[in-house]
């Protein structure tokens, strides 16, 4: 007996060993998908179908995924105890019944409130009396009703309120196995914010978000946050000094229908191996001419018009 024991030790440490490398391989097989996968053209729910139905509601969401959408775009903020919930804007007024800012409430007030009412009132077109009375949602339930099924597309809102964003987010995501499935992707304005999720995990696909508008004197373009320097003058170190931590770049197309970007930013940002994922793209026109241009993905609030547009170009 004592001659067997060494060798059953060592068999059940190779079968062990076995088991482990199996998920592993399938992780590093998943995520290389995924990359690979945003090589090809990507259509970008904003807020769910939001043209269609309330932004972040179920009603946007569903549609969005019935309609084909590649990735669900959803925006994070924090609730007073420490939720993330999906929602736009810093305050609740545009889109709820409710008043003031999303972190001075407790996830059971914001549970409280109609998340639906305003869009029947701000698009009649597509109103439906099913979205009055629509709640808000947290992450949790998202990935609790979609699982590794659907990819998502989260963004980091107001990092400078909520220093605890990025770990919560990025812990939860790992927890729920949608990392290692190549299941997200991370966009933000702040580059901090993606520079803190890439060193918690350098296998999250990062978008940095910009946006680009007119100086006080008119005579050139910048950017919000600073990120790069005007269209006109960027240069490969600065996209260089992007793709140091992200994968890609989402710019605006417009500013006020005036054309901020152009062909050639689009063939520098891929010069500098970084995708380009432009927003809010709802008219048919604009989506052919970006897609002339070599866009990677649009995010739109009409993703059935982009599909439309996409089964056009073929």
């Amino acid at each position: 007996m004592s001659t067997l024991r060494p060798v059953l030790s060592s068999t059940l440490a190779l079968l062990g060993s076995a088991t482990l490398v199996a998920p592993v391989a399938a992780q590093t097989e998943a995520i290389e998908q995924q990359r690979q996968d945003l090589q090809n053209f990507q259509v970008i729910a904003h807020r769910g179908a939001s043209g269609h139905a309330p932004e972040h509601t179920w009603y946007a969401y569903d549609k969005a995924l019935a309609m084909g959408a590649d990735y669900l775009e959803l925006d994070v903020h924090m609730s007073a105890d420490g939720r993330l919930v999906a929602i736009h804007d810093t305050t609740l007024e545009r889109t709820t019944d409710g008043q003031g800012p999303v972190k001075e409430h407790s996830l059971d007030e914001l549970k409280a409130l109609d998340a639906g009412s305003w869009f029947n009132a701000a698009h009649p077109e597509y109103a439906d009396d099913a979205y009055a009375g629509a709640k808000l949602l947290t992450l949790d339930e998202v990935i609790d009703r979609y699982g590794q099924d659907v990819r998502y597309y989260i963004e980091t809102k107001s990092p400078k309120d909520y220093p605890e964003l990025q770990d919560a987010l990025v812990s939860k995501l790992e927890a729920e196995g949608l990392v290692q499935s190549g299941s997200v992707v991370i966009q933000s304005f702040s580059q901090a914010s993606l520079q803190e999720v890439h060193d918690l995990n350098p296998d999250i696909p990062l978008v940095q978000l910009l946006w680009y508008s007119p100086s006080e004197d008119g005579n050139t373009l910048e950017e919000w946050t600073g990120v790069t320097p005007s269209p006109a003058d960027i240069t490969d170190a600065d996209f260089q000094a992007i793709a140091d931590y992200a994968d890609g770049v989402g710019p605006n197309d417009l500013y006020e229908g005036e054309p901020v970007i152009d062909a050639g930013f689009i063939e520098q940002a891929h010069a500098n191996d970084l995708l380009v994922h432009v927003y809010t793209i709802n008219d048919k026109d604009q989506m052919h001419q970006l897609l002339d241009w070599g866009v990677d993905g649009l995010f739109t609030n009409f993703p059935d018009r982009l599909k439309e547009v996409l089964a056009e170009e073929e």
